[in-house]
């Protein structure tokens, strides 16, 4: 089985320690069976040039807003446009087949609005979230959920 794709971008670590997690949490599963698809990650960072994709992936993102409480202020997303921008570069879009998102829930209404915006803009499914770092529930349940997806959609062209 493929590699399961992954784009995502970490400004703080949150996101690019649970991506390692999930990564780890993937070979072991490959290991018991391997049927069970491994991750290719890929950090996007603010001084990585676009390139081209040309197969499926997911987008792990955080959310990264200006203030305000995400009800009636603090919609606009800053700091993760270099991946929104990567994935928009050429056909890249075309192959997103999901977005996972990540925040602290202590924002309540902008809890995932980042990923949530994604999936919009880029005509995606929003597949899950997870809080800060996750725990170890949330990379076995992502991975299932991206194992499942994969299946559907990551074998063939989006």
């Amino acid at each position: 089985m493929a590699k399961i794709n992954i784009l995502y971008i970490s400004l703080e670590g949150n996101t690019r320690s649970f991506v390692k997690r999930l990564t780890a949490f993937a070979k072991q599963q490959n290991m018991i069976n391997q049927a069970n698809p491994e991750i290719n990650a890929k950090e996007i960072g603010p001084q990585d040039a676009p390139a081209s994709e040309s197969e499926p992936f997911f987008v792990f993102v955080p959310t990264y807003l200006t203030g305000g409480n995400g009800i009636d202020s603090g919609y606009t997303e800053i700091m993760t446009t270099a991946l929104g921008e990567y994935i928009e570069d050429g056909n890249n879009a075309r192959y997103c087949i999901g977005v996972v998102g990540s925040g602290n829930k202590n924002f309540n209404e902008q809890y995932c609005l980042t990923a949530r915006k994604y999936a919009k803009i880029f005509d995606a499914p929003f597949l899950d979230n997870y809080e800060l770092r996750g725990t170890d529930a949330d990379v076995e349940r992502i991975y299932g959920t991206l194992t499942k997806e994969w299946a559907k959609n990551g074998s063939s062209e989006a």
